[in-house]
């Protein structure tokens, strides 16, 4: 792949582990990228990639996902819940939890600090507004790019309250654009198409309602965007029956990601564009992984 070349990964939860499986396979084939950029937890996994970008730093990320549980990232109780309602509070967590997840896991502390260049989008919680963040405090540029409305604080920072990039721009191809990229490869979390039914639980419900939105937005995105670069989307798990609250099948998720990515890459998926048939509306009934 010549000129400039992005990689924009999207939010999506536990689903984040679909991307390192795609990650693996995708340096493994040599590919190579001149920056990268990424919302809610594409973020998170753009700023390991971007810090280390080689198959031992993959394979690190890789060690990261396949250690983590719900409660690093999501630590649900009953006095959270209690505590939001007694005390009118806009969220039901504290992000504690991420905070220490980010500080054990980045090699670096600060954005500037990567290897590529990294730039981390968020959304201006009152008026929507598309914010890249591309220098200064990596931690405080991940929470706030992961900063579910509802779920966890908005982050102030500028003068401005800060939520999840997913809220803006959850695929952010247009932040790419903008940035000059000329080639863009595109790292999508894909959704539960063979889910049963919605997930039940507030947070687990946000988590999809905000997924479905961002899927749809990405569609648009490509449609957008398709005469400014050349765009590539590496086709999502499906049919995939995991939610995005679920963090027990990230072996299994990296696995078949990388596979599948394999077959994508052997079958030219770098000179195709357009949008994946697994991006649009579609389901399977009761069908699991």
């Amino acid at each position: 792949m010549s000129g400039d070349t992005a990689l924009v990964l999207a939010g999506g939860g536990s689903l984040g582990a679909v991307q390192v499986g795609m990650l693996q396979a995708l340096v493994d084939a040599g590919v190579s990228f001149d920056l990268v950029v990424g919302a809610s937890v594409g973020a998170i996994n753009g700023a390991y990639f971007a810090s280390r970008p080689t198959p031992a730093g993959v394979a690190e990320l890789a060690e990261i996902w396949l250690g983590l549980r719900k409660a690093d990232v999501f630590p649900l109780s009953l006095s959270d819940a209690f505590g939001a309602l007694l005390h009118h509070r806009s969220h039901m967590l504290q992000p504690a939890a991420l905070k220490r997840l980010i500080r054990r896991a980045l090699p670096v502390r600060r954005i500037e600090e990567t290897q590529l260049p990294l730039h981390i989008v968020t959304t201006d919680l009152l008026n929507g507004a598309e914010i890249v963040l591309s220098h200064g405090d990596v931690e405080q540029a991940l929470l706030a790019s992961t900063a579910i409305p509802l779920v966890f604080p908005a982050v102030p920072k500028g003068g401005k309250l800060l939520v999840d990039g997913g809220v803006g721009s959850n695929t952010p191809i247009a932040c790419a654009v903008a940035l000059g990229a000329t080639r863009i490869l595109v790292l999508p979390t894909g959704f539960g198409c063979a889910c049963k039914e919605p997930p039940s639980g507030l947070v687990a419900l946000a988590l999809h309602t905000l997924n479905l939105m961002s899927m749809r937005q990405l569609v648009r995105d490509i449609e957008l965007h398709a005469s400014s670069a050349s765009i590539h989307v590496v086709a999502p798990l499906c049919p995939q029956s995991v939610s995005l609250f679920d963090f027990s099948h990230t072996a299994e998720l990296l696995q078949r990601a990388q596979r599948q990515t394999r077959k994508w890459l052997d079958a030219g998926g770098l000179e195709r564009s357009g949008v994946p048939g697994a991006l649009e509306p579609h389901h399977h009934g009761g069908m699991g992984m």
